[in-house]
């Protein structure tokens, strides 16, 4: 009888031991019950930024969602929204997609807000290549350089470091549909009978590569776009272009247009998660807002995480913009305890 009933004890005390243990190292039951929303992650530090700053938002301001990250090309992650695997693109360059229209009438994808109104892209040059410096003693190189087409004059200008014989365009990151236009464009204009189309695996070796050659006033060229850290930092000039025409803007026959950076998300969203909808309709910056936190990230070599912060304490009034006072109220909360 007392072996039995030892033995009961010690089975109630091992399931009261389990039972503390799983408390302690199960997630709260609001956390194991919220719902995970996806992100695009296609890499390129203003999307990083937005990704960064939307989810603390999402996380702190709304009860039972959590925020994970789709990281891949853009191309893939359009694909995954379409499919429902991926939720949302924030700060989506829509005018790249040349499926976007269809995809939107499909209901595939829906628009739910505008990010930041007018953002350019193109092939770039510093400013000191076409007028010089005399701060810092450079003198123009090519002051009668205006437009893409004008390029295939100067390759010896912009040698490659690796092919002294041909010059060297600095094209888009691999997997960006960008990428695919810049090309068209390069052999359009017949840029590839003197130039090589030079393609780094991410923006953070593309802005080096810029940044280096700035540093040192020597010539460069190669895709940009606005808002970067880098194109608010440094003074360059975006090359012309053919006006744009919709029926060769793929071929990259014409001018890339300046652009609404959009929100998007997949067709299964409002159902979802439809107290998001009215914030994510509602979520802008800007460009200068952009610049700004891009090049605080810069300079402060600060995370992400942590620039957020920053730039919620600078820009609180913001949070009324985009939230009911009740959600602004919590995201205050969090931010104060960072």
């Amino acid at each position: 009888m007392y072996g039995k009933t030892m033995r009961v004890f010690c089975l109630f005390s091992l399931a009261t031991i389990a039972l503390k243990m799983l408390s302690i190292f199960s997630p709260p039951f609001a956390f194991a019950a919220s719902k995970t929303i996806v992100f695009t992650n296609n890499q390129w530090d203003s999307q990083m930024f937005h990704n960064e700053l939307a989810k603390f938002i999402v996380e702190n301001g709304f009860e039972g969602y959590r925020v994970e990250l789709s990281t891949g090309s853009t191309t893939l992650n359009w694909q995954g929204i379409i499919n429902g695997d991926v939720d949302l693109d924030i700060e989506s360059w829509t005018d790249n997609v040349a499926t976007y229209n269809d995809d939107v009438a499909r209901k595939d994808i829906i628009p739910l807000g505008i990010l930041v109104p007018d953002s350019a892209q193109g092939f770039y040059v510093p400013r000191y290549v076409i007028e010089g410096d005399p701060a810092r003693g450079i003198k123009p190189l090519i002051p009668d350089l205006k437009n893409v087409w004008d390029l295939i004059k100067y390759a010896d200008v912009f040698k490659d470091p690796e092919d002294s014989s041909r010059g060297r365009i600095y094209g888009a990151i691999p997997g960006w549909m960008i990428d695919e236009v810049l090309h068209n464009k390069y052999e359009y204009y017949k840029l590839n009978e003197g130039y090589n189309y030079f393609r780094v695996g991410s923006e953070a070796v593309l802005f080096a590569s810029l940044a280096s050659a700035y540093n040192l006033g020597e010539p460069w060229v190669g895709y940009c776009y606005e808002p970067t850290w880098i194109t608010g930092k440094l003074d360059m000039v975006l090359l012309g272009d053919a006006p744009y025409d919709p029926e060769l803007f793929q071929k990259g026959e014409c001018e890339i247009p300046k652009q609404a950076l959009r929100v998007v998300c997949g067709g299964h969203f409002p159902e979802k998660a439809p107290e998001l909808v009215d914030f994510f309709s509602k979520y802008k910056t800007g460009s200068a807002f952009v610049s700004e936190a891009l090049a605080y990230l810069e300079e402060t070599k600060e995370s992400h995480a942590r620039t957020i912060v920053w730039f919620l304490k600078q820009h609180d009034s913001l949070l009324d913009e985009w939230l009911t006072p009740e959600q602004a109220k919590k995201v205050r909360e969090a931010v104060a305890k960072q």
